[in-house]
């Protein structure tokens, strides 16, 4: 039997809680025990204890560097502090998993990937997305050509909804953008390869139902040479958005959300060319045509199994766990998710919103 790692997590919120929290408890979890857990909140602290019998809890995360039997820490902390105690914890010699954001800027997101490799320890980013089975599909499906020549990629993470906690303050590193930014952002990028020469071609940040400063609507359109245009939406105020991802090719769209999708294509040779008519289009008696007809098409439907928060979260751990004992490369590298900063950090530098709080 497997020796299991030793986890000491930093946050128990809504994700240290409800996403890595439930995984622990879950079947899917063989390979990780929790050990310690911190919270600055004591009822919190109790609960953990329960939870996780045996372990020992802090209010203060430096208390865990009197510890070397951590194999590795999760800093679920505020989105602010993601940072700072990431760097402490690297420069600790502590292999860590971080919360999204991976941190506020490009700069120190390379400090981070720098402070890693100078101290020969693992940092990897909780973009659990990133490994969710709609998104793994929609990539496949585009790299086996049955949609065509790609051109558009619309990924839409909208609602109707109002919110007025942390995450709605600038200074919290709150907003759409941060919040739920990286995970469209990060697909986005993946559909042009996370290719280097990308541009953010257009972007706007506004405020719309929100109660607090920070944008609760976001545009952002990305594209690279000779790939499709990635179009972004995360919104409060869409009540009828119907999809996560609409992959528009030269065959074909795919339009799925977490749970189900739809597809409608055309193959080869099934359609033959039709020719150019030069002159207007006429019937028998010469009167004027539209320009129509009846493809041969073809439909098909089906679901996934799981999301991002179970499988997509389990698939993340797993990785992790043949990095830190096998040398395995991460399936999201750090790199990655610096590169979805960087496009988060030029939105806001094109469109600054005043600060109220």
């Amino acid at each position: 039997m497997e020796k299991k790692l030793n986890v000491a997590i930093i946050g128990q919120g809504r994700s240290g809680r409800d996403i890595h929290g439930v995984y622990y408890r879950s079947e899917r979890n063989a390979h990780y025990q929790v050990k310690y857990v911190v919270d600055a909140d004591a009822r919190r602290r109790e609960i953990s204890k329960k939870w996780y019998p045996g372990c020992k809890t802090f209010a203060d995360y430096k208390e865990l560097f009197a510890f070397d039997d951590i194999d590795l820490v999760v800093n679920v902390s505020y989105s602010e502090m993601h940072f700072d105690i990431a760097k402490d914890l690297l420069e600790h010699g502590k292999n860590v998993l971080t919360e999204k954001p991976f941190a506020a800027n490009q700069y120190e997101c390379e400090t981070l990937i720098n402070t890693a490799k100078k101290h020969g320890v693992v940092l990897a980013v909780f973009q659990n997305t990133q490994l969710a089975p709609f998104y793994l599909d929609a990539l496949q499906k585009v790299k086996d050509g049955v949609l065509g020549d790609v051109k558009q990629v619309s990924i839409r993470y909208n609602g109707f909804a109002r919110r007025w906690d942390w995450q709605t303050l600038q200074k919290k590193l709150g907003g759409s953008a941060y919040n739920t930014g990286p995970h469209p952002i990060a697909m986005g990028l993946g559909f042009l390869d996370f290719d280097k020469n990308y541009q953010v071609v257009y972007s706007k940040l506004d405020r719309a139902l929100t109660s607090g400063d920070a944008e609760d609507y976001v545009k952002i359109l990305l594209t690279a040479p000779n790939k499709p245009l990635i179009d972004i939406e995360m919104n409060s105020i869409d009540a009828f958005s119907d999809y996560n991802i609409k992959i528009q090719g030269s065959k074909g769209t795919l339009k799925s959300t977490p749970t189900k999708y739809s597809l409608k294509y055309i193959v080869d040779g099934e359609n033959p060319e039709r020719p150019v008519v030069e002159e207007f289009l006429q019937d028998e008696e010469g009167n004027p045509l539209y320009c129509s007809e009846k493809l041969n098409v073809h439909e098909e439907n089906g679901s996934y199994q799981g999301t991002a928060f179970d499988v997509g979260t389990a698939e993340i751990y797993e990785n992790l766990y043949h990095v830190l004992t096998e040398g395995a490369e991460l399936a999201v590298p750090a790199w990655q998710s610096a590169m979805v900063i960087n496009v988060i950090e030029k939105a806001h530098a094109d469109n600054p919103l005043s600060v109220k709080f």
